[in-house]
């Protein structure tokens, strides 16, 4: 290995001849103290890649880093937090190559190239990582190292892929070749012995077809065309042979060239200066614009002998179908590759192809603002205990996880680890965590797995697969089990009376028995239900009271803020503490003698009691539109144990709900204990769901309203 090179030598390799000198400046004072311990030859090889990839400050700075310090970046060198992410997911591909050698090199390729991109908060990264690569790769085959083999399938599953969506050619032909030369060499030489001159050779061939037909273009009036041309790489080749069951002399496209026009009359005009140039050869013409591809591809193909008798394929298209091509659903990728189209990885890619397309200024701040804004990820990509790569929707958790690796295994999901850790089953799972599921020996998923406010699963498709295992049940043990789950969520809430006949119409059911039903396959939630009998409990408004109340008269009176009293302004209006209702629920208003407006709930005890013996001091009352958190007592009781308090609180804290107070009983004879917690709740919705929590916790009997 040469001696350690100071940094301000590297600076001056023709690799960065590309660079200003106000950007030379800035790396040297950025990293003008480090030494580059790595050869100078294998920093200069990817410095130069990147250059040509029009790579900016960030980037360069980046690599130089990343081959200065191959063993560790030092704790004192300073760098800015854009460079820190992008060192970061330099670092990030060690554990994708990890999890290739896990899996066998590679029987999830797709997943770990995704994990990959999910792991890069800054995309920008993947350029680097592929010049990166590519400067090992040649270094390896070049001296025959033992990791050769390692590195070639690693860049044939990994690397050359993500070259190829990027449309970085220049570093995806030669990844391709390299890979297939460690992988394959006997057909590498094979195919090498075949072809009848070298690559130079062959791309001097195409300047020459180039600048010929660009010369018949422009003398038959076609100025604005442009060409561009390409010679098929050695592995190129050696797979269509593989794929098409064809010999070598079968191919007719080991040289092409490229027709960009800018309308679709062009591409035909151009056709035909092509075949008045040079033959064309039999049955080697595909119209794909009169008849694109399924995939809407649309180009016209065609092959000519061309200059000194050799085969030359034609590409004819416009610049929209061009731009389609590589961008839209007939990306040369996709249909190379096969598979589903996925979203947000063709957002990435698209917005990877906009950084590296040398038109555009890379300084640009309204391209640079778009990273935030295009590339949120809405995946997850998480791993099994033997490295294999399952995708997820955002959110999703354990048990979505289980679902996706099987049925069987969501439905026996008891229990899951996360890096070695046990975690409840609602736990968000992020990129890169290993998951371990914990079964039991029988298939029974449990009904508050639907609940949407139990948010055990994020994926619809998990949902599904639970709901289709209670189907499987018979009518009656379904009716039951919604029966149960409908009486225990309105005892919470304070409606035990509830009449549910007077709501079936609302989610257009006939019968009380088919919202049972509805409720236990979690069609229906059950907080859907409470809130649909509050409305339907809501007292009408009558007309408004002809009488003035003396309290309206007090100048130091005023209306609670977000409640409307219809009729009546400047009313001091408080919350009765015998039912505390919460916004959300129906409630009535009573005029008191001393004390204004006092807000019940319209189901309260002591309010019909006070109507049957005042019922003109009834007034009609709101919480409108700006309801404020609104104090609640609830009641808990279960087993005592050691941490119960703990839990309960801590629940209540990752609920967003603030505690007021909270009261203990102290421990019965039976080991029983109850808590009284005072809270301040949201609205209705809120509380529902923080009594359905506490009632899931371990050893919880009850959690319902004070």
């Amino acid at each position: 290995m040469a001696a350690p090179a100071p940094l301000s030598d590297l600076l001056f390799l023709p690799a960065l001849d590309g660079l200003g000198e106000e950007a030379r400046a800035w790396l040297k004072t950025t990293l003008g103290h480090a030494k580059i311990e790595s050869s100078r030859d294998r920093a200069s090889d990817t410095l130069a890649q990147l250059v040509t990839l029009n790579a900016d400050e960030d980037m360069l700075s980046a690599a130089l880093i990343d081959a200065a310090f191959e063993n560790g970046i030092p704790p004192d060198i300073m760098m800015s937090a854009s460079i820190q992410r992008l060192l970061e997911g330099l670092a990030a591909e060690a554990q994708v190559r990890a999890l290739h050698a896990e899996q066998g090199q590679g029987s999830n390729p797709e997943g770990l190239r995704r994990l990959l991109l999910a792991m890069s908060q800054d995309l920008r990264v993947v350029p680097i990582l592929l010049a990166r690569h590519l400067t090992r790769l040649r270094d390896a085959v070049r001296v025959s190292a033992p990791d050769a083999h390692v590195l070639a399938q690693l860049t044939r599953d990994i690397h050359a892929p993500l070259a190829n969506r990027l449309g970085i050619w220049q570093l995806k032909w030669e990844l391709e070749d390299l890979a297939f030369r460690v992988l394959e060499p006997d057909a590498y030489r094979r195919i090498a012995r075949l072809m009848d001159d070298t690559r130079r050779g062959r791309e001097t061939y195409i300047d020459i077809v180039k600048d010929v037909l660009g010369d018949a273009l422009e003398a038959n009036g076609l100025a604005t065309a442009e060409v561009a041309g390409r010679s098929k790489h050695l592995f190129s080749i050696w797979r269509k042979m593989q794929k098409k069951d064809l010999p070598f002399e079968g191919l007719y496209d080991l040289r092409a060239v490229r027709v960009l026009v800018d309308t679709t009359p062009e591409c035909y005009a151009v056709l035909g200066v092509v075949h008045a140039l040079w033959m064309p050869v039999p049955g080697e013409f595909d119209d794909y614009i009169a008849r694109p591809k399924a995939n809407d591809y649309r180009s016209l193909h065609t092959c000519v002998v061309g200059p000194e008798g050799k085969v030359v394929e034609v590409q004819i298209r416009t610049r929209d179908m061009h731009s389609h091509a590589e961008l839209g659903v007939a990306a040369h990728w996709r249909y190379k590759e096969g598979g589903a189209g996925d979203a947000a990885l063709e957002r990435k890619v698209a917005w990877m192809r906009r950084l590296l397309d040398a038109e555009n200024e890379l300084g640009d701040e309204s391209l640079r603002a778009d990273l935030d804004q295009e590339l949120v990820e809405e995946r997850v990509y998480a791993l099994t205990p033997k490295g294999e790569v399952v995708d997820l929707p955002l959110g999703a958790t354990p048990l979505d996880f289980a679902y996706r690796v099987h049925t069987d295994i969501g439905h026996r999901c008891r229990g899951a680890k996360v890096d070695g850790r046990i975690v409840p089953l609602d736990y968000k799972l992020t990129t890169g965590e290993r998951v371990e599921v914990m079964v039991g020996k029988t298939g029974e998923p449990r009904r508050d797995w639907l609940l949407p406010g139990n948010r055990f699963l994020a994926s619809p498709r998990s949902r599904e697969k639970v709901r289709a295992w209670f189907r499987k049940l018979d009518r009656e043990r379904n009716q039951q089990a919604g029966r149960e789950i409908l009486e225990r969520e309105l005892k919470r809430m304070g409606l035990a009376d509830a009449d549910l006949s007077a709501i079936t119409t609302r989610f257009h059911l006939e019968t009380v028995d088919e919202l049972q039903v509805k409720v236990a396959l979690g069609e229906i939630g059950p907080t859907q239900v409470v809130r649909a009998l509050n409305d339907a409990r809501r007292a009408p408004e009558p007309e408004p009271e002809t009488f003035a109340p003396a309290a309206s008269t007090k100048s130091e009176s005023h209306a609670r803020p977000g409640v409307s009293v219809a009729g009546v302004d400047n009313l001091l209006v408080h919350v009765a503490r015998c039912c505390q209702p919460v916004p959300g629920e129906p409630v009535i208003g009573y005029l008191t003698r001393s004390r204004g407006l006092s807000m019940h709930r319209a189901n309260c005890a002591s309010l019909k009691r006070m109507a049957e013996r005042e019922p003109e001091r009834l007034m009609p009352v709101d919480w409108g539109d700006a309801s404020p958190r609104q104090a609640v007592d609830i009641v808990v009781s279960g087993i005592d144990r050691k941490g119960w308090l703990r839990d309960v609180s801590n629940l209540i804290a990752q609920e967003g709900v603030m505690v007021r107070a909270i009261r203990s009983d102290g421990a019965t004879r039976d080991g029983s204990q109850r808590l009284a917690i005072g809270v301040e709740i949201r609205d209705i919705d809120q509380l529902s769901q923080l009594l359905g929590k506490l009632a899931a916790l371990p050893g919880v009997q009850e959690a319902r309203r004070g």
